[in-house]
């Protein structure tokens, strides 16, 4: 519902012929679309050549992504069938980063625990002593926008600050940020962050040798893209006391589960459809995870709705297109 209340608005202004489907995307669904010219697709939609090609069949020329993320779309099927996609690079990477930050302050401090045991009559400590983020280091991987700002954020907590990244940003490096190695950032920071895009060349770079050379107790954060993090290494090291937590709001496997709701099915379809990995890794008292919500504010949702709108009207109106998504030659 929510995605009605910020866009239907703005989009039927500008497109008045716009139809919202409330069905996922998928192989019996794409056929929806017949009659339009563009789709708007969100981060998990699936877009394999299967139903690219379907959407192209039913007449589709464009795909509008509402979000920065394309890795479910097969790009050689779009460019084959000639489907041209735009995407929305950067809505609120503030909103990115202070989620990061609170995801941190929350594991570390257990607020979420304290919250709820009050709720229930219990005013016990046991159990929740975290630590100061003042005069810890903490690593950075991926300094772009969001990487940026969280390291400026970082830096007012007194932390000091490791980044790593394929270039070193200017406004980091007058931060004091040290850029080093990624074995060395691993093994010396109390705090890591995830902020880099998902590539063949990132796909699980914190794997089983990374946590092993991680600072024990370090704590990992990824509001970035699941595939980052290879899932079995991260519960062994959870399970060893390797890493002393993770907050995630990203999971590799997350495009079965994150914007549905489960609750209200019944218990067989529950145990049916449930991931048990997932439930593993959610079961464990040292983890804090959110359901890809990183992006979830008023001004996020106001520039996701007119960078989309102005996307779909350079598409339909045969411009060349300020935010395109092309195959890498």
């Amino acid at each position: 519902p929510y995605v009605k209340d910020f866009l239907e608005e703005p989009m039927k202004a500008s497109f008045p012929n716009t139809t919202f489907i409330d069905a996922r995307l998928s192989t019996a669904t794409s056929p929806l679309a017949a009659g339009h010219d563009a789709v708007c697709l969100f981060v998990n939609d699936n877009g394999k050549e299967e139903i690219i090609d379907t959407l192209a069949d039913a007449g589709v020329k464009y795909i509008a992504m509402r979000c920065a993320g394309f890795d479910r779309i097969d790009l050689e099927a779009c460019e084959r069938r000639g489907v041209r996609i735009a995407r929305v690079p950067a809505y609120s990477p503030y909103a990115v980063a202070e989620h990061a930050v609170a995801l941190l302050q929350t594991l570390n401090r257990s607020t979420h625990v304290a919250h709820n045991r009050i709720k229930s009559g219990n005013f016990m400590l046991s159990g929740m002593v975290g630590m100061d983020l003042y005069g810890k280091t903490a690593g950075v991987i991926g300094t772009g926008k969001i990487g940026a700002i969280l390291c400026n954020i970082l830096n007012g907590f007194g932390m000091k600050l490791l980044c790593h990244d394929i270039s070193e940003n200017p406004e980091v490096v007058a931060l004091g940020a040290e850029y080093v190695s990624k074995e060395e950032l691993m093994a010396r920071s109390d705090v890591i962050s995830l902020h880099a895009p998902l590539l063949p060349s990132t796909y699980h770079m914190i794997d089983e040798k990374a946590i092993d050379a991680m600072k024990p107790g370090c704590i990992l954060i990824n509001v970035s893209r699941g595939g980052l993090i290879d899932t079995d290494a991260l519960i062994g090291g959870l399970k060893s006391g390797k890493v002393g937590g993770a907050c995630l709001d990203v999971y590799e496997h997350e495009g079965g589960i994150f914007f549905r709701d489960y609750s209200a099915r019944s218990m067989k379809a529950r145990m049916t459809s449930m991931d048990n990995t997932f439930a593993l890794l959610d079961s464990y008292p040292n983890t804090l995870i959110t359901p890809h919500s990183a992006f979830l504010t008023q001004e996020a949702l106001d520039n996701i709705a007119r960078t989309t709108i102005a996307n779909l009207w350079e598409m339909t109106n045969g411009e060349d297109l300020t935010n395109e998504v092309k195959v890498r030659k």
